[in-house]
């Protein structure tokens, strides 16, 4: 999150000023730089054509982008971001490849796939999107006492940051929900995309702060190009003697009832945990350094013995 990012920025000023008398503040910036730059290393970032979900999707990485696979995806979601963790594991990230994981600000996209069947689409021109709003707000209320009970952070729907939108044509869902988060200055946005297939939904979550939202609408096209169902797994091969059809529509899928049953969580948080402590234990050696230092005028200031007076005539003491 930017906030994050601006007091890592502030702290790592700060040990630079005061490098020379404060070397642990400045080794414990230095040790998170070390270990970001570690963690980006071992991961496996790839480009190119890429096979997902069983060969069901078929994803195709530009040079503009970069993706994480899925054991690569799961460690950065719960582990680095602090998510709960989930016996079904993403399938990969999807980010631009300006970005990194340990990087507060961006956006990734959170790549999954639900294999809940057909998901008939008839209700889509007929939902009521401000009803279903406040529907989700009292979920909401309900799973913040879940996460409250986990001590992870809790989260307020604060509104559509773009309201729900459904590409008949093309079988695709998209809309973004803004969240606000106590002690946070910037709200995070959660901007979904879902792609209808034969036997499921490609699920595409973009996990960013709001004043990302211009940059995520602007390459949306470009991240919707990138991903397609293969030739027997769209949604036009739907075969009705033989296929599943799902239990939910578009509207369930908007509202996330299917993550509520099966104990998942709909929103997805970016908080860098490991930087949060980084930044804990900095900051306390700064403020020992700044304290220390103001402990030792303040003695400096208490005692202060008399000026020598001294003869005007002939620069000597007086007896």
């Amino acid at each position: 999150m930017r906030k994050i990012s601006f007091l890592f920025t502030g702290l790592f000023m700060a040990t630079a000023i005061f490098a020379k008398d404060n070397d642990d503040s400045t080794k414990l910036v230095m040790d998170m730089l070390k270990r970001m730059d570690s963690i980006e290393s071992a991961l496996h970032y790839k480009t190119g054509k890429l096979s997902l979900a069983g060969g069901a999707v078929s994803i195709n990485i530009p040079e503009q982008f970069k993706f994480l696979e899925s054991a690569d995806a799961k460690y950065v979601v719960e582990d680095l971001w602090g998510n709960p963790p989930s016996t079904d594991p993403p399938l990969g990230l999807l980010m631009p490849v300006s970005s990194n994981v340990t990087m507060a600000g961006g956006y990734t996209f959170i790549v999954s796939f639900q294999d809940m069947g057909y998901v008939k689409d008839d209700d889509a021109a007929k939902i009521n999107y401000d009803d279903l709003l406040k529907e989700m707000k009292k979920s909401n209320v309900e799973e913040n006492e879940e996460r409250k009970k986990l001590n992870l952070t809790q989260l307020n729907l604060v509104g559509w940051a773009a309201k729900p939108y459904y590409d008949k044509d093309r079988k695709i869902l998209h809309w973004a929900k803004e969240y606000g988060i106590a002690g946070e200055e910037v709200n995070t946005l959660n901007y979904d995309v879902r792609v209808l297939g034969r036997k499921g939904v490609l699920v595409l979550q973009a996990v960013s702060t709001m004043d990302e939202l211009d940059s995520v609408n602007a390459h949306i096209n470009d991240v919707l190009a990138m991903v397609n169902f293969t030739e027997g797994n769209r949604y036009s091969d739907f075969d009705s003697s033989t296929d599943n059809v799902a239990a939910w529509t578009i509207g369930g899928l908007v509202a996330g009832k299917v993550l509520a049953k099966a104990g998942l969580f709909a929103v997805i948080l970016k908080f860098l945990k490991f930087i949060i402590a980084g930044v804990v234990l900095a900051g306390g050696a700064i403020w020992r350094f700044i304290s220390g230092r103001r402990k030792k005028k303040e003695e400096e200031m208490q005692y202060q013995p008399e000026p020598v007076q001294t003869n005007t005539d002939t620069d000597l003491p007086v007896q």
